[in-house]
């Protein structure tokens, strides 16, 4: 812990030299960011929680092409890919399974019943992308039993700030990325459309890909009430060479569609605000074994979920409150896992109180939850915030969290693999502290957090390394952890420049298991730390720099820099990025190796 020692004392160090300067309008413009996700709609800066916004600049000024890419420049968030183009890669958050995140879309669950290994298959493009609120820790009294560890909400675009535009890029592996974004206002109605297409030749044997996106996004009757629709669609082949075995003479291939159709609008007065929405996801799968040979062993699992859901919030001189209900039915149909469903239903209620002159804020709040095939269950949590100053807020919050079985954990089936339909639910009981800094040019934030988790679920081998592997409730994990972010903006000459910076310590403790036979819950990142430059010395060109330094539990530890420049001429950006500049050897998920240096080179024209 002396490294969390350390950046503690820097982060002190830099509260009392930090002397008051320029603020910077573009800060501000993020810490008035109403979050989003939540019923009781708050400023970024006035929540009680651990969380992180990836604004819509950020996202341009990333070097990256994906959703997954992205996230991997947030400390505490663990993206393991395997391959490039966001072909496939499993989203964790503070050491959790990726069965252990709830991804939304415009606060639509994206929750697969099969399993979170395709969660980031409903990430959208980053065209369309206004902003990602990242929200750490335990978060089942907001959003259900899906959010174990946290949550990850898409906020898409309401206007675009050009009506056209069209992206094209080229670079190694036969990488061909194009995709064209169009916006329309008109007085009574307006909408985005989306369509894009990311193919690759592959950086090593099957593992090439062709993913199509397309989405939708319209407001209609604006004068009256006005409702939103969203529709997307998101189609990925790709070779799946050693994704999940190390067999030399496999020849894994693997087919995703993912898509969204939602309907939502909102009622409000001085005091009352309602959202009602509704909502049908589906997502199919296809996995064959050997690509040229569907019959030596395939798979096939279709889901849906249809879901409706009423989100409200009451104001009145006690406070505000919170409340919601969500009920839905999902599905699956699958040769693998069978036919299966379930009906889900949640009732959400929380409160805000605020004291001393709206300086202390204290949140209660509880969710019920009734599954068909494992009955009710409550999570109850409060968080608690003082104002110390204008510049400094600390925090604490307390949660109960929940998460049921996967149907692949209750009945997934291989010669190498087997579910376990007697499989109990994971609880886990997490606590948190944390404190936030924000003083013109300079923002900052830290918590430490520990997780105290029953009947985890993991893939055990019982006996020894020749039996199969077997679901199973590990008896007791306990997960501790601290998290350091920080933004700095300053100015050189007339242009702004941006360091960000952030640090993440995670240590699990596995009792009564053997920790050789398990699959996935020894493979967390035990140090991660991720860093930013964005800087700007001539008007029209942009340069960025990002580094990751990875150190896992089970001691591999990698260190990867990108970088990337934006020439700005009139309606049109000239694009370089760079990936593993310096061709680290790393691998993040099971057996497949990440691709050595490799270039992107592209042009965005705006109108």
């Amino acid at each position: 812990m002396k490294i969390t020692h350390l950046l503690i004392g820097l982060l002190l160090l830099n509260f009392m030299n930090l002397q008051a300067q320029e603020v910077v309008s573009k800060r501000d413009t993020l810490k008035e960011i109403i979050i989003t996700s939540t019923r009781i709609e708050l400023p970024f800066k006035k929540d009680s929680r651990t969380m992180t916004i990836i604004n819509a600049e950020t996202i341009q000024n990333s070097a990256a092409t994906n959703v997954a890419d992205l996230l991997q420049q947030v400390a505490g968030v663990d993206i393991r890919r395997r391959g490039t183009g966001g072909a496939q890669a499993d989203l964790y958050i503070r050491g959790g399974g990726f069965d252990q995140t709830l991804l939304l879309i415009d606060g639509i669950k994206m929750d697969d019943a099969q399993t979170g290994h395709h969660t980031l298959n409903a990430a959208l493009p980053i065209e369309v992308i206004e902003r990602i609120e990242i929200i750490k820790g335990p978060a089942a009294r907001v959003f259900g039993q899906n959010a174990f560890t946290g949550a990850i909400n898409i906020v898409t675009k309401k206007q675009l700030k050009n009506p056209v535009a069209i992206n094209a890029e080229t670079g190694s592996f036969g990488q061909t990325n194009a995709s064209a974004t169009i916006g329309k206002v008109n007085s009574n109605s307006e909408f985005i459309a989306h369509i894009g297409a990311l193919t690759s030749d592959g950086y090593r044997n099957n593992s090439d890909y062709n993913n199509y996106n397309y989405f939708l996004k319209g407001t209609f009757n604006k004068n009256k009430q006005p409702i939103e629709m969203i529709a997307t669609f998101f189609d990925k082949k790709f070779g799946a060479e050693n994704f999940y075995t190390t067999n030399p003479t496999f020849n894994e291939y693997e087919e995703t569609q993912n898509s969204l159709v939602g309907f939502s609008t909102t009622f409000q007065n001085e005091k009352f605000k309602i959202k009602p929405r509704v909502y049908w996801r589906r997502g199919q799968d296809i996995f064959l074994l050997r690509r040229n040979n569907p019959a030596f062993y395939r798979n096939l699992h279709i889901t849906n979920k249809m879901g409706v859901e009423t989100n409200a919030s009451y104001t009145s001189n006690l406070g505000i409150t919170g409340f919601g209900v969500d009920v839905s039915r999902v599905s699956i149909s699958s040769n693998n896992l069978g036919e299966h469903h379930r009906i889900m239903a949640n009732v959400f209620l929380e409160h805000r109180f605020q004291f001393f002159d709206n300086q202390l804020d204290i949140t209660p709040g509880v969710a019920i939850t009734y599954f068909s095939d494992f009955k009710f269950h409550a999570f109850p949590g409060i968080d608690v915030g003082y104002q110390l100053s204008e510049s400094i807020k600390i925090y604490g919050n307390l949660g109960t969290t929940y998460r049921i079985p996967t149907y692949t954990d209750l009945f997934y089936r291989d010669p190498v693999t087997i579910g376990n339909p007697d499989l109990q639910p994971e609880e886990a009981f997490s606590q948190e502290i944390g404190l936030k800094f924000n003083r013109g040019n300079f923002s900052g934030s830290m918590a430490f957090f520990n997780r105290d988790a029953t009947n985890l679920i993991d893939y055990i081998r019982p006996t020894s390394l020749e039996s199969v592997f077997t679901a199973t409730n590990i008896v007791e994990v306990v997960t501790k952890g601290f998290e350091f972010d920080a933004n700095y903006t300053f100015k050189i000459s007339e242009f702004y420049q941006k360091l960000t910076f952030g640090y993440s310590f995670l240590d699990d403790n596995i009792f009564n298991k053997n920790e050789n036979l398990s699959r996935y819950s020894l493979n967390t990142l035990r140090h991660h730390f991720t860093t930013r430059f964005s800087s700007k010395f001539f008007k029209n060109l942009t340069q960025n720099i990002i580094y990751k330094h990875a150190e896992r539990t089970t001691g591999q530890s990698y260190n990867v820099w990108d970088a990337s420049i934006v020439l700005t001429l009139s309606e049109i950006d000239f694009t370089f990025t760079a990936n593993n500049i310096f061709d680290s050897d790393y691998i993040e998920s099971g057996f497949v190796p990440m691709p050595g240096s490799n270039v992107l080179f592209g042009m965005r024209f705006k109108m």
